[in-house]
């Protein structure tokens, strides 16, 4: 029996997901290179984690609950109700979204260093596993996805060269290692249980993958500040506690509601049953584009650096890249199909 699909075509989510990041990387930005008004300095991104984490779970969890996609998980009865709870699998794969979901908005916190370069530098280490993870599992990887790969790893290796090389702060480095490893286990978690084409697979993977990677990220943040760690566990108390009497955190809610939009939607977009060297290039460029996007609206309303030639290049040559993917298995299917059309 054929799995169902999504009669969306995953252009749409992908055009969603891009309406989603762009005011969320603009809005995360802002908070941490404009001055608070209450401290008389921008915000930190251990600050503005916290909250946004702690709204984001709340929204997860009203989401599971009000759109029934908890019906499709796997579940436990507790005190006479049915609690969705993960497999082993989707466990694993929660924890490497953990890594994931504090790892990306403290990217675009980081002083010195620009949202598109960041971006290019962590989404182009997921493509290079991306194929890895395919030739792992022994799934075809046609031509257009290879040359997609191919244009965006081009188009990362030209930024890294313009700006001369890795020069990152030290918490830069291990936030892109942590988000490349964090994928490397979320994708292969996804290849081996989540890709079967079938939309209640789909909603069954969020459920059980966000129904714990969520507070684990938060308790990871806990910890570190309950232990004390220099001026960063200051920063995450603030984050935890003073923020909530803050005007701010209002923005701290739109950044939350974006960020679980983007969650939803990449889920969908990953899952997809084609192999990861077509999906992952299609939402990892899409989210690049959202970041230089991001970068020249900061550039126009605030003043703040503008992307680069080669940034901009490079984000020309990623839209060629989401082209080639949505347009080359289409012309594909309709060769294939006239092939087999009977001659008169």
């Amino acid at each position: 029996m054929k799995a169902a699909r999504s009669a969306w075509p995953i252009e749409g989510y992908v055009l969603l997901y891009f309406l989603a990041y762009l005011p969320n990387i603009v809005v995360t930005a802002l908070l941490t290179r404009l001055p608070n008004p209450a401290l008389g300095r921008p915000l930190t991104g251990l600050e503005t984690l916290p909250a946004s984490l702690i709204i984001n779970m709340i929204l997860t969890y009203l989401f599971i609950w009000w759109s029934g996609w908890h019906r499709d998980a796997h579940g436990v009865m507790i005190l006479g109700r049915r609690i969705p709870m993960p497999t082993r699998y989707t466990l694993l794969s929660g924890f490497g979204t953990a890594l994931i979901i504090f790892t990306v908005p403290l990217s675009f916190t980081f002083e010195g260093v620009s949202i598109p370069f960041i971006q290019l530098l962590m989404r182009g280490d997921v493509l290079i596993i991306a194929p890895l993870i395919d030739l792992m599992f022994r799934r075809r990887v046609r031509w257009w996805s290879w040359m997609a790969l191919a244009m965006v790893a081009a188009a990362m290796l030209i930024t890294l060269r313009s700006r001369g090389g890795l020069a990152l702060p030290p918490l830069a480095l291990v936030a892109v290692i942590l988000y490349t490893f964090g994928y490397f286990v979320r994708l292969s978690v996804m290849t081996w249980v989540g890709k079967t084409g079938n939309p209640a697979d789909v909603r069954r993977y969020f459920v059980e993958e966000k129904v714990l990677a969520l507070p684990i990220s938060i308790a990871v943040l806990g910890t570190l500040s309950a232990i004390g760690f220099g001026n960063q566990s200051g920063q995450l108390y603030y984050g935890f506690v003073g923020v909530w009497s803050d005007p701010v955190i209002l923005w701290l809610g739109f950044i939350a509601v974006t960020l679980t939009i983007v969650s939803i939607l990449s889920v969908i977009i990953l899952l997809d049953p084609r192999e990861n060297a077509f999906c992952v290039p299609m939402e990892r460029a899409c989210s690049l584009v959202a970041g230089v996007a991001a970068a020249g609206l900061l550039a126009w309303g605030w003043n703040m650096p503008a992307p680069t030639g080669t940034e901009l290049f490079a984000c020309g040559v990623l839209v060629a890249a989401i082209v080639l993917l949505s347009v080359a298995p289409r012309l594909y299917a309709r060769r294939k199909a006239a092939s087999v059309q009977p001659t008169a």
